[in-house]
């Protein structure tokens, strides 16, 4: 490239700018120019305040560890509330500065909004909400006898991601926060015998697909869809208790079939 096409290219670039600036209020430029600079540089969270939910087991339980080795203040919620309080002296031990231990059911409305309320309390912030509490129902639906024993994992893993994002977004606005939703590719690649989760997760993704439209810059979205995890809800189901995966060669085989013969871009990745 010539030292003319050089100068020729950054006179284009500031008249573009300074076009952008006269005709575009200054905030929405600075909104822009936010935008880009989150997409491009790794988020500082040092001393932000997460908060996530289904943090005492599995991916939860590590992404507590992960914003721990960062410097975050961390509000934990899971159920079972003597392996939240372990995971939070974990995290304390790995360099959070506070831990705040709420043991608390996502699929009750009103346990999501104490222990959001209890996270402003104590913090006066909230910075990150991580919606990852979810569990795993694996049957047939032609077997299935009654449906409503599907309730649960509906009420948890769509609704118990609904009612804190709903409590938190004012709280996340003032702080230009960010919403991280855990759902699962079984929301878009399909597997037999989870008709009922592979449901919920569908519907969480779109949840979060479509919040990030009305949203839009205010509070940030960043969903997180992984396969197969090795973790308590997998044990029994897909994985065996030595976490060794099971697997069907036949629908093994009819899956690989059916991936060779579509485009990669016809399939999101893993963390959008």
């Amino acid at each position: 490239m010539t030292v003319f096409s050089r100068l020729a290219g950054a006179a284009l670039q500031v008249s573009l700018t300074a076009l952008l600036a006269a005709v575009v209020p200054p905030y929405y430029v600075y909104k822009l120019t936010t935008y880009l600079l989150g997409a491009v540089f790794p988020e500082d969270v040092a001393g932000k305040v997460v908060l996530i939910t289904g943090a005492s087991a599995g991916i939860g339980e590590h992404l507590a560890y992960e914003y721990a080795k960062r410097g975050a203040y961390l509000a934990l919620v899971a159920r079972r509330e003597v392996s939240l309080r372990e995971v939070g002296d974990r995290a304390l031990a790995l360099g959070s500065p506070g831990v705040l231990v709420s043991p608390a059911d996502v699929s009750k409305a009103e346990d999501c909004e104490k222990f959001v309320d209890d996270t402003i309390r104590y913090f006066g912030r909230l910075d990150h909400l991580v919606n990852n509490a979810s569990i795993w129902q694996v049957c047939k639906f032609e077997e299935v006898e009654d449906v409503n024993h599907f309730r649960t994992l509906m009420d948890i893993n769509f609704w118990g991601h609904v009612y804190p994002t709903r409590l938190a977004i004012p709280h996340l606005k003032k702080t230009n926060g960010r919403i991280v939703g855990v759902t699962s590719n079984s929301s878009y690649i399909f597997i037999g015998r989870n008709t009922f989760y592979n449901a919920s997760k569908a519907a969480a993704l779109n949840f979060y697909d479509t919040l990030r439209m009305e949203l839009g810059g205010d509070i940030r979205i960043t969903e997180v869809v992984p396969g197969v995890v090795e973790s308590e809800i997998t044990k029994g189901k897909i994985l065996t208790k030595e976490g060794e995966m099971k697997v069907d060669q036949d629908e093994r085989d009819v899956r690989i079939a059916q991936r060779l013969v579509v485009d990669d871009d016809d399939l999101p990745g893993w963390c959008r």
